[in-house]
């Protein structure tokens, strides 16, 4: 248990800072969005083009552990966004089925995996990282897209959709990043050091931006509570038992590969949902309840499989 509290503890006292600060009146009503244009124009584009251009893809070939925890993940995305599609439409069942299929693989994958399995975990948690940071987001962003836009008709839509995308740097950045891996020259230093600084600073911006946006005090809508209750269970529960029925049973992964895609899946919802929730003008309560409540709630359910995995044992 105290592994997986270490690692979540840094998360909390991020979202309480930000929250400290906006109840001071240190950050005024407009930090919520200025922070988060901050990680989505600059600080997740740098990760994610830094994740892509230096990505070792031969490395990365393991297609059991990709589809175990990609099925695990798009399983949930797909469920919770047809839940939501028939009462509050396209765009909103996207952040909803980003909030259920969206581990926090990158804050608190790496640290966790490390702290539990060792560096050989490494490229496990990559792999997650890409399939949940460039792939379900790049698909978040489309149905998002295709929801707020108010033109139906097929040509115009695509049309509309397709500049928009072009204009947006969540996608941009993954797909150019693929393509300078593609030439094979390495990053120089000194961009590469840049993309860092900039791509570190995307996470703790955004439970910065969470903390501000939780202080706040709004009323729940007619809906919300059971909502998120649902999303919350989908995430901690659903998600790592697919997984887990897939790797053991479906997939036959070693033990070390099944451990690892069923701990990535049992990740809390990441800072990844609220973002583009705020970004879209989409009502981010939900959002943000279910991230505080997982990443809360995750200290026991990880603690759970660890233990019955047979790593309860692991010091502190």
């Amino acid at each position: 248990m105290f592994a997986a509290l270490a690692v979540v503890l840094p998360i909390f006292a991020l979202i309480l800072a930000g929250a400290a600060c906006r109840r001071a009146g240190i950050f005024g009503a407009t930090a919520t969005t200025e922070l988060n244009r901050f990680v989505v124009w600059l600080g997740l584009p740098s990760l994610m083009f830094h994740i892509t251009a230096n990505a070792g893809w031969q490395e990365l070939y393991r297609p059991g552990f990709t589809a175990v925890f990609g099925i695990s993940c798009f399983t949930m995305f797909g469920l919770a966004l047809l839940v939501a599609v028939r009462q509050r439409g396209l765009a909103d069942g996207a952040v909803e089925g980003l909030i259920a299929g969206y581990p926090n693989t990158g804050y608190l994958g790496f640290p966790l995996a490390l702290a539990v399995l060792g560096p050989a975990s490494s490229t496990g948690v990559t792999i997650a990282s890409i399939l949940t940071a460039c792939v379900m987001f790049g698909v978040a962003i489309v149905l998002l897209e295709i929801g707020i836009q108010e033109e139906r008709r097929l040509g115009p839509l695509l049309f509309k959709v397709s500049l928009s995308l072009l204009k947006n740097p969540l996608v941009v950045s993954p797909v150019l990043g693929v393509l300078w891996a593609a030439t094979g020259i390495p990053l120089p230093h000194s961009a590469d050091s840049a993309l860092l600084l900039l791509g570190g600073a995307a996470s703790p911006c955004a439970l910065v931006a969470l903390g501000t946006f939780l202080a706040d005090k709004r009323p729940p809508a007619p809906g919300q509570r059971p909502t998120e209750l649902f999303l919350a269970m989908a995430k901690l529960l659903l998600q790592p038992g697919i997984a887990y029925v897939l790797a053991h049973f479906v997939f036959n992964l070693p033990k070390f590969e099944a451990d690892l895609a069923v701990l990535m899946a049992a990740l809390p919802t990441g800072t990844g949902p609220f973002m583009l929730a705020e970004y879209y003008g989409r009502d981010a309560a939900i959002t943000a309840k279910v991230i505080l409540a997982t990443t809360l709630c995750s200290v026991i359910t990880i603690t759970i499989f660890l233990t019955l995995s047979g790593y309860g044992g692991l010091p502190g």
